[in-house]
């Protein structure tokens, strides 16, 4: 069967994450669906660079799709953004995947970037978008604490209780923490990431900007993992999936 590559975003808010769930209403069941029209009436298989929890959203997710018909992928984009509304669901690109390739196995980095609104009017505009902290936070302490997490390490401290990886041992790449006027942003890179493993440590370098706890504090959770001595897991609204990066891209159109 013809296996497809698509570029999509969505908005994470009224789905309980990426992977199909029964009696819940999931980003995979509703690229799936819209597909069926395309693929003999039946739902196509689909598969994500990265699964996202409930509320998590999307920039850049990319998704390999199978059909049993041969389209151009211009077509295929427009086919499929006719059929996922009004779901906020858009693929913006569409490429026939490189032979062997896959969206989840080929994929050699991904991006994440949580976003904390830092002032005391609470958002109008951006709700469902960002985590409203109305406390002073200390972006750069938060910025010098994160670099002590970088590189490869067991991040024990900062896996879900349900995280069902069989090692916890990542390399994280880049956790940047910075202030751009009323936003605290932070930026992370890595090859995978464990369940929540990027909210944890929000949560944590959290803490750090409140000055509750020194900047030596997560490393010391890092070594000690632990997870329930680390900070709070950080909610879901402020997180988006930026990007997945592959040694040999699709041709997007």
């Amino acid at each position: 069967m013809p296996r497809y590559a698509l570029l999509v975003e969505y908005d994470g808010a009224p789905f309980v994450g990426w992977q199909r769930q029964a009696g819940s209403l999931s980003v995979q069941q509703v690229l799936e669906d819209a597909a069926a029209p395309l693929n003999g009436g039946q739902p196509a298989a689909t598969q994500a660079s990265g699964r996202t929890d409930a509320g998590v959203h999307a920039e850049g997710q990319v998704v390999q799709i199978e059909l049993s018909a041969e389209l151009e992928p211009l077509r295929l984009r427009e086919a499929l953004n006719f059929h996922t509304r009004p779901h906020p669901v858009s693929v913006l690109a569409a490429a026939r995947a490189p032979e062997g390739w896959s969206a989840r196995f080929s994929c050699t980095g991904r991006g994440y970037r949580y976003r904390i609104l830092n002032r005391r009017a609470r958002p109008a505009l951006e709700a469902g978008r960002v985590w409203h902290v109305q406390q002073p936070l200390d972006a750069a302490a938060m910025h010098a604490a994160a670099q002590s997490l970088l590189g490869r390490h067991d991040f024990s401290a900062f896996r879900a209780a349900a995280c069902q990886a069989k090692s916890a041992l990542r390399t994280l790449d880049r956790l940047d923490v910075a202030r751009l006027g009323d936003e605290v942003v932070v930026h992370t890179e890595a090859r995978s990431f464990l369940h929540h493993q990027v909210r944890n440590m929000v949560g944590t370098l959290l803490q750090v900007g409140l000055g509750r706890r020194p900047a030596s504090w997560p490393r010391r959770l890092l070594d000690g993992r632990d997870r329930t001595l680390a900070g709070q897991n950080a909610p879901p609204e402020g997180l988006t999936f930026l990007f997945a990066r592959y040694d040999t891209p699709p041709d997007w159109c």
